[in-house]
């Protein structure tokens, strides 16, 4: 069975599940992109238009990381895009802790099949979620770290960017570093 029907069966197995959110969400959102890609963006979580889409980051925020991976010469259909929490939470706010262990075991699997080279979060809470440290997302953004035999490159979230036009030019450098990190990943499986 290939990786995108591994990753369909997932979705329906996992859309069967009595999960905390799901009552509240028009839709789930499991993820969507390229099974075989070399890097995974994940962010938090939906927001009002991935909701009502049922995709991940069609938003305003959706269109700046379009344009990010544009910017890297790749596009939504190189990469795989998903989030920690897989239903909105209600009125967009942050995941609570046994949200995020009720859903992060999805996530697992989807990057078990994946087995993407690179994992760039977006946003402090997948940052948290994977490097489990109490860094700073100021401090160490745009910085590769390896961390359970994956590398993992932390970013804002790019709707960060939206309400702090201070960080545009920052999360355009950090994403300038990606195919570096790559090539760098590469040479070392060689």
């Amino acid at each position: 069975m290939n990786k995108k029907k591994k990753l369909e069966q997932l979705n329906e197995e996992w859309a069967k599940k009595a999960l905390p959110l799901k009552s509240v969400a028009k839709n789930a959102v499991p993820g969507e992109g390229n099974p075989d890609a070399d890097i995974v963006f994940v962010g938090e979580g939906p927001g009002k238009d991935e909701d009502e889409q049922g995709r991940p980051f069609v938003g305003a925020a959706g269109k700046f990381l379009t344009e990010l991976i544009g910017s890297i010469g790749l596009s939504r259909d190189d990469v795989y895009i998903a989030n920690l929490v897989k239903h909105r939470p209600p009125g967009n706010r942050d995941p609570l802790p046994d949200e995020l262990k009720a859903y992060t075991p999805w996530l697992d699997e989807q990057i078990a099949i994946i087995e993407p080279k690179l994992i760039v979060t977006l946003g402090r809470f997948s940052m948290a979620y994977f490097l489990k440290e109490g860094l700073s997302i100021s401090q160490i953004h745009g910085q590769p770290k390896r961390k359970e035999g994956r590398v993992i490159m932390p970013m804002y979230h790019p709707a960060a960017a939206l309400y702090r036009g201070d960080l545009r030019p920052v999360l355009m450098a950090d994403f300038a570093k990606i195919l570096k990190t790559l090539q760098l990943i590469g040479q070392e499986q060689a």
